[in-house]
Formats: structure tokens, sequence, C-alpha cells
């Protein structure tokens, strides 16, 4: 870990950058009259696929839009009266 004040960072802030991506620096603190006010770390993408999965897993969940919409008589029901009725006047 290496730190830095804010004027030099300002200054080396190419070189900052570089040492993070190169894995040369796996972190660098940002200093404000010698006091750390901030950390500088490599970027990691966020792993999207599946990340909800542990949520939905145990939630039984239907598998296809069918299955969703068979799921509650009540609702189809009431769909289906209001498509018959006249919205307008």
């Amino acid at each position: 870990m290496v730190t830095v004040n804010m004027h030099d960072a300002k200054t080396k802030l190419s070189s900052l950058v570089e040492g993070l991506e190169s894995g040369r620096e796996n972190e660098i603190v940002l200093a404000r009259n010698g006091k750390p006010v901030a950390r500088l770390v490599p970027y990691s993408a966020p792993k999207r696929f599946g990340a909800a999965q542990h949520i939905l897993a145990g939630l039984n969940l239907p598998e296809t839009v069918e299955a969703f919409n068979a799921g509650d008589t009540e609702i189809a029901a009431d769909f289906a009266a209001s498509g018959e009725q006249d919205i307008f006047p």
C-alpha cells in the first residue's frame, strides 16, 4: 500500500493508475496534509450473470409464461371479465 499526497497524485495520476493496472500496487491511499482521505483500488467488473440466483432459489417461481399465468385463476377470471366489458362511453 502506497500513500500519496493530493498534489503528487494530481501530477502522477497516470503512473499511479498504471501501477494498479499492472498489479504492482493493489491499493493507493490518497492523503491531504498527511491524513488519508481516499483509496484507489483496481476496478473489477461486477459479475452480473446469475447475480440474483441465490435470492430466487427458494421461491419456486414458474418456469414459463404459461405456468405463471395459470397460477391464479381469480386473476385470470378478472382479466377475462374486463375484456368482455365495453370501456368506451
